[in-house]
């Protein structure tokens, strides 16, 4: 994914989520990733899926991700110093693999279009970025020159983003794994997509070593702990991280093109190929659901699309606006940048999901920054001096604010939207 998953609606309505002065809502998705925690009645915390080696969905760690200094004597001035193991470790998600490959069965799953899937397969063999990340001196010389607070957000960037990837190399490593035997085909896109996740990992990781920093990934593995989320959920909720990751990146790399005295760092050049892998990964997620369509034709699956599109957006919303550092460092205006990036998502998601949010209704976006006022209110007490009882206290109202802010959202009139009715899949590059 491109890089993002992480906090739900259901951590907005949490005072001591939302309370720590650490920015509570990490992502799930490129650029931070975005996602979501699942309503109690979509998990089972205690429950836990066959035997597997590695799972999860896309989790992103916090800000206080686990990162190593790389020992070196002449460290630069404005490094992240002092990073240390976070008490929040990135969590991950499993799922039920036995539904998974009997819904991957073609003998159970009559509706399985393995044509779509076989076209598929032959775009992700292509393997059209395999050569593509490769660095060049202009790293390590561009970090050097980056100092202050831009350094430091963009240290937590490339963590944050490492993670995610990291995380998705994980869930495609695993479903490939599991569905060898049941699908080979979709298999080998899971493998296939795994490689692109690892690949932008290492690149990631790679890009934190210019700091003089390495995220340590095998300590993530190691320590990881998984949430069950139904495997309907991992549809609709990857999907829309795929995509929102395609239209973060596009952006940003259009924007800098144009704008080439922004280009602090030359990671930003390597995303117009880069985004096409999570459109590539987009795409058989929207393949996976038209061979499911009890996901998508009834009433249930409209009221989750639409709680899933709106999870991932204020999410990101209100992540990137306590990040607006990081845009402005790049030249961006991170609300008219996020947006654009939950206009064009909700565009493109409406050719798959029965329904989508009304995003572009103004009143949407009032909402929208109501929240992010709300929320900083809400992070201002949690830095506060004040006793532990009191915080809670003071935030009581501001939750119930919030959550009455998200609902309000949610209960917006939906836009109908969706189609079973497909041409024959053609690949396509999407700019």
């Amino acid at each position: 994914m491109p890089a993002m998953a992480a906090h739900s609606l259901l951590d907005l309505a949490l005072p001591l989520r939302l309370g720590t002065s650490d920015s509570s809502l990490s992502s799930c998705r490129t650029l931070g990733g975005y996602g979501f925690r699942p309503l109690p009645s979509m998990v089972n915390r205690e429950k836990r899926a066959c035997s597997y080696s590695h799972g999860g969905v896309k989790a992103a760690a916090a800000s206080e991700t686990v990162v190593k200094e790389k020992p070196k004597n002449n460290k630069k001035k404005g490094a992240k110093e002092g990073i240390k193991e976070s008490l929040l470790t990135p969590r991950f998600y499993t799922t039920d693999f036995d539904e998974m490959e009997m819904l991957f069965n073609t003998e159970i799953n009559k509706n399985l279009d393995q044509s779509e899937f076989k076209a598929l397969l032959a775009e992700f063999k292509t393997d059209y970025n395999q050569t593509h990340f490769i660095r060049n001196p202009e790293f390590k010389e561009a970090a050097d020159k980056m100092q202050g607070p831009l350094r430091q957000i963009f240290v937590e960037f490339l963590e944050r983003s490492c993670t995610a990837e990291f995380s998705g190399f994980l869930l495609y490593k695993e479903l490939g794994r599991r569905l060898k035997k049941t699908n080979p085909v979709v298999a080998e896109i899971f493998s296939l997509m795994s490689r692109d996740e690892a690949r932008h990992a290492g690149f990631l990781n790679k890009g934190l070593s210019d700091f003089n920093l390495a995220l340590d990934l095998g300590f993530l593995t190691k320590a990881r702990k998984y949430t069950f989320f139904k495997p309907k959920f991992i549809f609709y909720a990857t999907y829309l991280s795929e995509k929102i990751g395609y239209w973060r990146y596009i952006t940003i790399y259009r924007h800098l093109r144009e704008n080439p005295e922004y280009q602090v760092y030359p990671i930003f050049k390597y995303f117009e190929n880069w985004c096409q892998d999570e459109n590539r990964h987009g795409d058989f997620f929207s393949a996976l659901m038209k061979a499911q369509p009890q996901f998508l034709n009834d009433w249930k699956a409209k009221l989750w699309s639409r709680f899933f599109c709106l999870s991932v957006y204020v999410t990101m919303y209100l992540n990137d606006c306590q990040r607006t550092a990081f845009y402005e460092g790049i030249g961006l205006n991170t609300k008219e940048f996020d947006m654009h990036v939950i206009i064009e998502t909700n565009r493109t998601t409406a050719r798959i999901f029965p329904a989508v949010l009304d995003v572009e209704n103004p009143e949407f976006k009032k909402k929208l920054d109501r929240m992010v006022d709300i929320n900083q209110q809400i992070l201002a007490i949690g830095e506060s001096q004040a006793p532990g009882f009191v915080k809670n206290l003071q935030r009581i109202p501001l939750i119930a604010a919030l959550a009455s802010e998200i609902i309000a959202a949610y209960l917006m009139p939906p836009v109908d939207s969706g189609s079973l009715d497909y041409a024959d899949f053609e690949p396509q590059v999407v700019y």
